[in-house]
């Protein structure tokens, strides 16, 4: 073999493994799919939004996609979090210390318990006087005959009893406005506080995993290896979800896991996501719309 011709299949050989490489990118939704480079670290790339996300050597196939899908079937499809969630709750014609303590015990009855539950009993405790000083003044059987039946109501009464008084003796009726003096306070853990930041003070601190986002999270790959818990879903999220997308997140997934994802009989076969999701069912029902 002529020393040209082994320069020329060189060049060859070369030019088709680039390409292929071009292609398995393209074919993964981006550059953004970072892990079919296995051996390139710490990446700088670009979000939805165009704002540089760095030292992130992990992205899950597909995730801006999946993303767009998920946002799209959302608005065809009301869910429970969209008129009664923890947001939606508090009276908005109190003063703001009072709403965000309406924030703050609605997501101390929200554990376990279904959107509809907890709205109906907010509504009565709003009606009974939710503000701190009355709390205090009610009885434990009187806050527990309006609470129930939200899930382990006994328990949510003697911690709603502990937080309020801490509230006013330390916070001067107030709610804490940081993430461990939130999960100090009884019956709070890093979910409700990551929420209440959000909802409550408006600032971003950290994507507040419920079930439903843990559930859905392992379903698409979103975590790079299986979790078992909500709070390692969040750290893991965390790692590479860009931030302006934190505060979606949350609120999108839940719905997106009421109505559709989930978790026993999830609608894979309405589902945008049916070809690109690895947990998909093809043999599952199908969704129902606004005008069905």
């Amino acid at each position: 073999m002529s020393r040209k011709y082994q320069l020329y299949v060189s060049l060859i050989m070369s030019s088709r493994n680039k390409r292929s490489l071009t292609d398995k990118i393209d074919s993964n939704g981006g550059k953004s799919n970072a892990q079919v480079i296995k051996k390139r670290k710490h990446l700088t790339i670009k979000s939805d939004t165009n704002e540089e996300t760095s030292n992130v050597d992990w992205y899950p196939a597909n995730w801006q996609k999946t993303l767009e899908n998920i946002r799209k079937m959302r608005k065809d499809v009301v869910a429970p979090v969209d008129d009664m969630g923890c947001d939606q709750v508090a009276d908005l014609n109190e003063r703001p210390e009072i709403i965000r303590y309406h924030v703050l015990v609605s997501l101390m009855l929200s554990s376990q318990t279904k959107d509809e539950v907890n709205y109906a009993a907010m509504q009565r405790l709003k009606e009974h006087g939710l503000t701190v000083d009355n709390i205090l003044e009610t009885t434990d059987e009187q806050l527990g005959k309006l609470i129930y039946p939200v899930g382990f109501w006994k328990r949510k009464v003697e911690y709603i009893k502990r937080t309020t008084r801490i509230l006013k003796d330390n916070y001067n009726g107030d709610i804490p406005k940081t993430i461990k003096d939130l999960c100090d306070l009884p019956g709070i853990g890093p979910k409700m506080a990551h929420l209440c930041m959000s909802c409550a003070w408006n600032e971003v601190t950290g994507i507040g995993v419920d079930t439903h986002v843990h559930r859905i999270s392992n379903r698409l790959g979103w975590v790079k290896k299986n979790t078992k818990t909500p709070e390692n879903t969040r750290v893991a999220l965390e790692s590479w979800l860009p931030k302006e997308l934190w505060r979606e997140v949350n609120h999108m997934l839940v719905g997106f896991g009421q109505t559709i994802c989930r978790p026993i009989g999830p609608h894979c076969v309405s589902c945008l996501n049916k070809s690109i999701c690895p947990s998909a069912v093809l043999n599952s029902s199908p969704i129902k719309k606004k005008n069905d």
